[in-house]
């Protein structure tokens, strides 16, 4: 699978594709239309060889440090190089959600958090 992909690539000498035939294997149905290529199968091969060996290694860059033979700057730059390709929505924090002065005063009460626990709540 991985040989095909990385003869499409060649063969397409990194212009973008467009999928306009998907059929399910195991029933032989056919949708046609176009359909972009998820943002991993959009990389180049060696980035996709970079991501599987990266969560292969369970996210260790001294793990991929070992693997590619190369410094752990190195493999942090990469990283960021590929974050900013696969980057699909900027990530913004859920707000914290509304203090109940009882429920924490209750918390406080029953010793389930302390006194600078209870203030860095209600501030």
């Amino acid at each position: 699978m991985i040989r095909e992909w990385t003869e499409l690539t060649r063969l397409t000498g990194g212009s973008s594709i467009v999928v306009e035939k998907v059929r399910l294997a195991d029933s032989g149905i056919a949708i046609e239309g176009e359909f972009a290529l998820p943002r991993l199968a959009q990389l180049e091969a060696d980035d996709q060889v970079f991501v599987m060996a990266f969560v292969s290694a369970h996210g260790s860059l001294k793990d991929m440090e070992r693997m590619f033979g190369i410094s752990y700057p190195t493999v942090k730059n990469r990283l960021d190089k590929l974050a900013g390709k696969l980057k699909m929505v900027e990530f913004t924090p859920a707000p914290e959600p509304e203090v109940d002065k009882e429920d924490v005063l209750g918390m406080l009460e029953r010793g389930e958090i302390n006194a600078e626990e209870a203030v860095r709540r209600l501030s």
